[in-house]
């Protein structure tokens, strides 16, 4: 049988929102591609030729700045919450993790509220130190996050089940 203090109460991955696919991401690339060609063909037969190599260099950045979006979309952040210890991991584009981790018992959830935008930051705090968790969510779903953080911080300060 597992052991009750090991038992998840709550787990989350929170990921930065993206919205084009790789798939829509190439067909907007192809269709924008065409239409610079199209719209540059006449410039380059009137003896204009600079200005298609701009409309390619336009289309360039495009295409890498679409790409560095993507790679940054990689990063994520995790919570996971047992009886005995909540584990707030920030993992990188490229991979690097930096972790924290808290008692249930002592850390708190603060939550910082504009009565117009809405949730506008979560933060463990414990023992003075202070860290904001899901930065790249709306605010909807930092709300969310928090509700639901906090009710399963609850579940972890009444201890471990053992039935």
């Amino acid at each position: 049988m597992s052991d009750p203090f090991e038992r998840k109460i709550y787990e989350a991955r929170l990921t930065p929102h993206r919205s084009m696919t790789p798939h829509a991401f190439y067909l907007f690339i192809l269709i924008f591609c065409l239409g610079q060609v199209l719209f540059a063909l006449p410039f380059f037969f009137m003896g204009a030729w600079p200005v298609a190599g701009f409309m390619g260099l336009d289309a360039l950045g495009l295409y890498l700045a679409f790409r560095v979006s993507f790679r940054a979309a990689r990063s994520h952040e995790t919570l996971d919450l047992t009886p005995l210890e909540l584990v707030f991991a920030q993992i990188g584009a490229r991979g690097q993790r930096r972790e924290w981790r808290f008692n249930p018992s002592w850390v708190r959830l603060e939550q910082t509220v504009h009565e117009e935008f809405g949730t506008e930051r979560v933060e463990l705090v414990s023992r003075g130190e202070t860290i904001e968790i899901g930065a790249f969510l709306g605010p909807d779903q930092k709300a969310e996050l928090a509700l639901e953080l906090n009710r399963a911080l609850v579940d972890a300060r009444m201890g471990a089940r053992f039935s």
